[in-house]
């Protein structure tokens, strides 16, 4: 079996998510009360992936926060001048990766495959693999969608060869142009079916999506949250207090509802931070 670590994306500013990344990393945002990077992790775990020899997490944006979530679970690659983009974030992992293939996952990216035992739906990337050609786990483009590969779009994990991991800069760049288009051009990229849903939670309306998923169309509460108003098809995290009413929001940890607010469609942060979706 070809060796393989795994990387975890977790750089990014998540722009399209503030305000409610100004002071929270989007790979901390939660997503059914766990953290975007906590799903990510488990998976890698899930296929034998685990500690800082086997998985690395990369962190620029608010990186202190990232480094003291991740503790040792993981080696830690932070990027001290701003994110260098997915492929620069690779990049920079090579002398630890050291000849091996790298199985790199986006950390906003939100699988749920309930045909496949948890953590286990991307181990398709891994089946019979070569070790010599990039994969990509993907779906068909959404209706009226141009672009992506061959008609299909990616969805959140790629496996790299070791050939193209030690070939890539440590400077800013993509890995749409230094890895997966240059291996399409070689026929070297196998298109992987993802069966499960995906989403990116890149957007708020994305991100609220997930989370009511997540919340499989009931409440998800957790325990140590404090409820005396109304809650119906919503998130709400530990510590969270939520006196008013909320239908289909999700409430940060440590955020509050207040006795007579009604909200709905909506995310609570805490400072009384509210995206209306």
């Amino acid at each position: 079996m070809i060796e393989v670590c795994g990387v975890v994306l977790a750089a990014g500013e998540g722009q399209r998510l503030r305000p409610l990344t100004e002071t929270l990393p989007k790979a901390l945002c939660p997503v059914g009360n766990v953290a975007l990077l906590d799903r990510a992790l488990a998976r890698l775990n899930a296929l034998g992936l685990t500690g800082p020899e086997s998985v690395a997490v990369n962190a620029a944006y608010l990186a202190e926060q990232v480094v003291r979530h991740v503790g040792d679970r993981a080696h830690l690659s932070v990027e001290p001048d701003g994110p260098v983009g997915t492929s620069g974030g690779v990049g920079r992992l090579k002398g630890w990766a050291d000849g091996r293939g790298a199985l790199v996952g986006n950390a906003d990216a939100y699988l749920a495959d309930p045909a496949r035992d948890p953590g286990k739906d991307i181990a398709a990337l891994l089946d019979g693999w070569s070790g010599d050609t990039v994969r990509m786990l993907t779906k068909p483009n959404l209706p009226g969608a141009t672009g992506g590969f061959s008609g299909r779009r990616f969805t959140g994990f790629s496996l790299l060869p070791w050939r193209y991991v030690r070939a890539l800069s440590t400077g800013h760049g993509n890995l749409v142009r230094t890895v997966w288009r240059p291996a399409e051009a070689e026929g070297a990229l196998e298109l992987v079916n993802y069966d499960g849903l995906y989403i990116d939670t890149g957007t708020p309306a994305d991100y609220l999506r997930a989370n009511l998923h997540a919340a499989g169309g009931a409440n998800l509460i957790d325990p140590a949250a404090m409820i005396t108003g109304t809650v119906t098809g919503s998130v709400v995290g530990a510590g969270a207090r939520v006196h008013g009413t909320i239908t289909r929001c999700v409430v940060w940890p440590g955020a509050e509802v207040a006795a007579g607010e009604s909200l709905a469609d909506c995310i609570r942060a805490p400072g009384d931070v509210t995206v209306q979706v």
